[in-house]
């Protein structure tokens, strides 16, 4: 298309409501009206800026009656009350402005278009994530909107150093993409890289928001399930390792921050461990470490008791299982294993007003029939509920599951090899995690290796901050 210009402002007007489709989009509205001696179109989308605002710039505009100033700067900064605005002749940029919300402004005499900023996105309340609750400290959460999740993290960083980057992504969604860190101490190296990573993704949308860039910023082993990324949905999470030297990515339409390079010990952080004295933050991460080791290995070490009861020692004898099974202690398992999962799919499915009564018949009615058919026997269900329990200790859902996938395998292993089945499955776990590497190349069990005494004593230890 040609440049807006008073010779051909009404083929361009035209031109811009076909693509627009002004005519079938009932959501796009189109308001002309005269502006001084020359004519003018207001484009916006109803229900994507503030209504007050855009009737209190075209009412400032209709009744101002003047000749036009020569260029479009001059008018800019004479006739347009508003602070966030801009001027472009790059008609794919307002396009992709007017469909992300942004007013545009054309003026006859002037071969240029005004985007005034009035964006205000439908979106819910800032309160409290459902999955990220804390027992003391501040209850907001990130939403929807980009905008607003990257104001709540501005709000606690008041420094000159942080900085905030926007890219857009996807050639049909034009996705917002926020790249948050501070320049003064993130790692350059990284930053470059992933600044590249996300301006060459080639993908029409990311149609599931941040699993859909994290899967194009990182092509990783299919067989390595622990997680290179972390998520949260709290501004005070963010806020803080954004200020520890970590990227913190933010996707419009997602209520939760991505944040990397990730650890092992980072994973297993938590915002409580910072919201209580050091030592009461101290139990809780060695009480989370200890509950993730013993979700690991509870229920193949009661396997390898049960298939092998001459292992058992003796002050642990009432682990033995008197009576045989009618179904092989593997296969029940394997089978709560995947009940598990069905029940949390089913929680997750279920409207909240009948989860408690779903959980009361999962839990008395399901497992005391299923004891007492002899499908499953009572010690079985005992160590799953456990280390069921266990997995809903962990913050991330993708360190839960690899922690899973990790049991199970050793759970195999140990059927068929006993106690060199169970060592060799330890083994294939510490491996996976030894072996595996953070989004900057670096270990994954930093400082354990490489070793760091400095820093060693701080993923095991909350000290004062």
């Amino acid at each position: 298309m040609s440049l807006i210009c008073k010779e051909s402002y009404e083929k361009t007007i035209d031109n811009f409501d076909q693509s627009l489709a002004v005519d079938i989009n009932f959501d796009i509205l189109k308001k002309e009206f005269v502006v001084g001696d020359s004519k003018g179109v207001f484009y916006y989308i109803n229900g994507m800026c503030d209504v007050e605002v855009v009737e209190k710039i075209q009412e400032y505009i209709l009744k101002c009656n003047y000749i036009l100033p020569d260029t479009a700067e001059e008018f800019d900064k004479l006739y347009l009350p508003y602070l966030e605005t801009d001027i472009s002749s790059d008609e794919n940029k307002i396009l992709t402005n007017i469909l992300s919300g942004v007013i545009c402004f054309y003026v006859e005499k002037y071969s240029f278009a005004f985007l005034i900023d009035t964006r205000r996105y439908p979106s819910r309340n800032v309160s409290e994530p459902e999955k990220y609750r804390v027992l003391r400290g501040s209850r907001d959460g990130f939403v929807e909107t980009l905008t607003e999740n990257t104001a709540l993290i501005r709000r606690r960083i008041r420094s000159t150093d942080y900085r905030c980057e926007i890219i857009q992504v996807g050639d049909i969604s034009k996705t917002d993409v926020a790249i948050c860190y501070m320049d003064n101490i993130a790692d350059k190296k990284l930053l470059s890289s992933i600044r590249q990573r996300i301006k060459d993704i080639k993908t029409d949308a990311l149609t599931l928001s941040q699993e859909s860039l994290s899967e194009c910023l990182h092509q990783g082993s299919f067989l390595n399930p622990f997680p290179k990324f972390r998520y949260s949905e709290r501004p005070d999470t963010a806020a803080s390792e954004i200020i520890e030297g970590y990227i913190v990515i933010l996707v419009d339409t997602s209520p939760a921050a991505m944040i990397l390079p990730t650890t092992i010990f980072d994973v297993i952080e938590e915002a409580d461990d910072y919201y209580f004295p050091p030592v009461t933050g101290t139990y809780l991460r060695l009480s989370r470490l200890v509950i993730t080791l013993l979700s690991l290995i509870l229920t193949p070490l009661y396997l390898l008791f049960a298939n092998n009861p001459s292992l058992i020692p003796s002050d642990l004898m009432f682990l033995k299982i008197d009576n045989e099974p009618f179904v092989p202690i593997i296969l029940q398992l394997l089978s709560l294993e995947l009940c598990v999962d069905g029940l949390k799919l089913a929680a997750v499915n279920t409207p909240s007003m009948l989860n408690t009564p779903l959980s009361i018949i999962a839990a008395i009615v399901i497992g005391e029939f299923a004891i007492e058919t002899g499908w499953f026997i009572s010690q079985t269900m005992l160590y799953m509920a456990v280390v069921a329990i266990a997995n809903f200790t962990h913050e991330n859902y993708e360190f839960a599951y690899a922690i899973k996938y990790c049991r199970i395998i050793i759970l195999i292993l140990t059927q068929f090899f006993a106690l060199y089945g169970f060592v060799i499955g330890l083994l294939i776990t510490v491996l996976l995690v030894a072996f595996n590497k953070t989004l900057s190349n670096t270990s994954y069990i930093y400082p354990l290796y490489p070793f760091d005494k400095h820093k060693i004593l701080t993923r095991f230890i909350r000290l004062k901050k």
